[in-house]
């Protein structure tokens, strides 16, 4: 699971950030540190307002930081130039499909990779419906977003961030508006790429994938890292009684 010279490809070092509301300010991280090595499958869990979506836009720089330090792939998530790097090479997949209502399944993936990679179109296209067929799907690629399921919707957005060829997946609440159904089927893309050997962090609540693809589970709240372990370990036998009361409520 690690690189050669065993260093993180994420590195988050005492990270702080504030949102100034109406009612005053908000710390959503606290100082928090997380290294994420290559390979590595990381579930973040806690509870509503824990911080855990805030950390993975973190990751990309869809939150900037007011203290603190995130370096991905050794590139320090200061400077624009940085950031497109940095964007270049991390996928991320949300709650919410976001797909371009106007545009096929096999058009939200294309458009992706000729205006962020500038691939040829026939390139693009082919890779397109390589990934339609890696995600289970491959008969969807003239369909539109409204023709599909929510499921099916998902397993695009994850065709297109692969598209990329990103070196790592950020995953928020990916089947948190699923309905039960539909749920499995985008666990089983996930599944497939930790077996595939990608870099996952993965905000989620679904225990069954925890236990059979997460290296390591991270449990959050109040902004802070409270404890983290091997998922069996965590979820089994909690050492902070703010986790065990955490858990007691969804497992």
């Amino acid at each position: 699971m690690m690189s050669r010279n065993g260093e993180p490809i994420i590195r988050i070092e005492n990270v702080h950030k504030r949102f100034h509301t109406l009612r005053g300010t908000v710390n959503a991280l606290n100082g928090v540190s997380l290294d994420v090595m290559p390979g590595e499958v990381v579930l973040i869990v806690g509870p509503s307002g824990s911080g855990k979506s805030t950390l993975l836009r973190c990751i990309n720089r869809l939150e900037t930081v007011d203290a603190g330090q995130i370096v991905v792939d050794d590139i320090p998530l200061t400077g624009a130039k940085n950031i497109n790097k940095v964007r270049a090479e991390v996928g991320m997949v949300f709650q919410s499909f976001n797909l371009f209502p106007d545009r096929t399944a096999l058009g939200n993936i294309v458009l992706a990779q000729r205006v962020v990679r500038k691939r040829r179109r026939g390139d693009a296209v082919t890779r397109a419906h390589n990934l339609l067929a890696k995600v289970g799907i491959p008969d969807k690629a003239d369909a539109y977003p409204a023709q599909l399921s929510g499921g099916q919707q998902q397993r695009v957005a994850i065709a297109r961030a692969l598209a990329m060829d990103p070196k790592i997946m950020l995953f928020d609440e990916p089947t948190s508006a699923l309905d039960p159904e539909m749920i499995k089927e985008v666990l089983d893309v996930m599944l497939q790429l930790a077996k595939e050997g990608m870099t996952m962090v993965v905000v989620s609540h679904e225990m069954g994938f925890a236990r059979a693809a997460a290296d390591r589970a991270v449990f959050m709240d109040e902004g802070r890292i409270v404890e983290q372990g091997p998922p069996d370990k965590l979820f089994s036998s909690p050492s902070h009684e703010r986790t065990q009361l955490f858990l007691s409520k969804i497992l």
